[in-house]
């Protein structure tokens, strides 16, 4: 793979100690020990001397920085199960292998969803900030601070992938109607498990649901896939929970029907121009319209290890001449 005695592996942010560990142990690592996102020309010099570059959603590995990649570069190992931070197909043509860390994150991207699910109709951010906001709690009452009941009501999942699907088996436990849209049909048995009904028109799903869940990844097709026009199709007590990508959703248009009162409320984990968030959804969040996460749905322990160890294994196995498990295939992202 190279003439050095262990491949040089760029890694782009800190990672898990652990990982970061075994990594140094196997390969000729560098780290970022501060954690800042790297600028673009840091970028560019990384992909100029490493032999393998581990990036996360945060890095822009677009098709400027692959054209400048030397030639010891043969693996893009990216730290996350989405591949849309890398141009992928710059990097095939640059006969580089991309590969991505599937199949760790659903669980806990599913428990993510399902607690907003459940945070933004029940008010449980508000209920919780009024104890400590100074304002006083009045004691019980019959009528102060009522949500929605979500036991009954209709959620629209938008992706039925193994996240989606996850979402979908706690949404049924607490008693949702599942309803999906998808590019494929899932298998009869799966439908029948989760008693789900499949929309082949997305806009005929969202104007007869209740909830909807955005768990489709980030792809040129699925971009603002909620746009304006879709958006108005909601019913006005309907709810909008996004833990996938943020710009699945045309996040201005999100918010004018927010401010309107158009949309009874959402539940965002991720922004269309994250780590900046909209002006106008912050002020919302402050009237408690929406619950807002800072991209917190696989950030658990045990996730993040996962797919430290995805990577590693990656690598290895580029190492040792096979193809990687986890690469990403043309057209298949």
């Amino acid at each position: 793979m190279t003439t050095r005695e262990k491949p040089l592996v760029i890694i782009t942010r800190k990672l898990p100690a652990p990982i970061e560990a075994r990594m140094c142990e196997l390969f000729e690592t560098r780290l970022n020990e501060t954690d800042r996102p790297l600028e673009q020309p840091e970028l560019v010099a990384a992909v100029r001397e490493a032999d393998v570059l581990v990036p996360t959603v945060t890095d822009r590995i677009d098709r400027a920085v692959i054209e400048q990649a030397g030639p010891r570069l043969k693996l893009i190992a990216n730290y996350g199960n989405g591949v849309d931070n890398i141009d992928v197909e710059a990097a095939l043509a640059r006969h580089l292998f991309v590969t991505n860390t599937p199949n760790v994150l659903n669980e806990d991207t599913a428990d993510m969803t399902m607690a907003l699910i459940l945070a933004v109709p029940r008010r449980l951010v508000e209920g919780g900030m009024r104890l400590v906001s100074g304002e006083g709690w009045p004691g019980w009452s019959p009528t102060w601070m009522l949500g929605r009941r979500i036991w009954g009501k209709k959620l629209g999942i938008l992706g039925m992938g193994r996240i989606g699907t996850a979402v979908a088996r706690r949404a049924k436990a607490f008693g949702l109607e599942i309803h999906y849209h998808n590019r494929r049909r899932v298998s009869p048995k799966t439908e029948a498990e989760l008693g789900a009904t499949y929309w082949e028109s997305l806009d005929q799903m969202l104007a007869r649901i209740d909830i909807v869940s955005v768990n489709c990844p980030s792809t040129p097709a699925t971009f603002h896939l909620l746009s304006a026009r879709r958006l108005a199709l909601i019913q006005p007590h309907a709810f909008i929970v996004n833990t996938a990508r943020g710009e699945i959703i045309n996040e201005k248009a999100l918010v004018r029907l927010l401010e309107e009162n158009r949309i009874a409320g959402a539940g965002l984990d991720v922004f269309e121009e994250e780590p900046a968030i909209d002006r106008r959804l912050l002020r919302l969040a402050e009237q408690h319209r929406v619950v807002l996460l800072p991209h917190l749905g696989s950030a658990t322990i045990e996730a993040r290890i996962d797919m430290g160890e995805k990577v590693i294994i990656n690598i290895r196995t580029l190492m040792d001449g096979h193809r990687p498990p986890d690469r990403i295939l043309p057209g298949g992202y």
